[in-house]
């Protein structure tokens, strides 16, 4: 069986390969702005994973399992995703510093030899340690806060951050595993 990855992300490369060692990784051209988020973060989440696996759909030409995430940061009611500057990223930080916000992923599986696929969701409770201004300045300076939902990578300077999780940990990172395992065996794929 082939896997596809549909996504560019470098995190769920190298979580994908703790369970499928082989798989190819294309970039969905899905266009996230086309989902429009109806105060439901779970659905929000899974409409974009499927988005996602869509688009990949259509370029190939083989039969696979493709594979899709969507990762977001959700706090008070709003999605916090990628920062689009540094003073963006130094807001989204102020607001998380010393709260507990949510993790959702959303997963989308989508055999297409049989045409069976499988949404669900994870959701993982994050909770914050107090930050100074100069502690969020300097994490900035770092670069790791761009290109990641909430401003801040767990499995980098931002885990420093963290004070305590509820749930799932690679969740947080961008691929739950479990979850993915999981659906993977509901739909007749053995791994291992």
């Amino acid at each position: 069986m082939n896997y596809v990855l549909a996504s560019a992300s470098e995190r769920r490369k190298e979580l994908l390969k703790r369970l499928v060692p082989n798989f190819k990784a294309i970039v969905s051209g899905f266009n996230e702005d086309t989902v429009i988020f109806n105060g439901s973060f779970s659905q929000y989440v899974m409409n974009i994973s499927e988005g996602k696996v869509a688009d990949v759909k259509d370029k190939l030409k083989d039969d696979a399992v493709i594979i899709g995430c969507d990762t977001i940061v959700a706090f008070k009611n709003q999605v916090m995703g990628k920062p689009k500057s540094e003073s963006e990223a130094f807001q989204m930080l102020t607001q998380l510093s010393g709260n507990t916000h949510q993790v959702y992923s959303g997963i989308t599986v989508y055999n297409t030899a049989d045409n069976e696929m499988k949404r669900d969701f994870v959701c993982t409770d994050v909770k914050f340690s107090d930050l100074s201004d100069s502690e969020i300045r300097a994490y900035i300076k770092t670069g790791e806060p761009m290109g990641k939902a909430g401003a801040y990578g767990i499995q980098g300077y931002g885990g420093l951050f963290v004070e305590k999780i509820n749930g799932c940990y690679y969740n947080v990172v961008g691929l739950p595993l479990n979850k993915l395992n999981y659906i993977l065996r509901e739909m007749g794929v053995n791994l291992y």
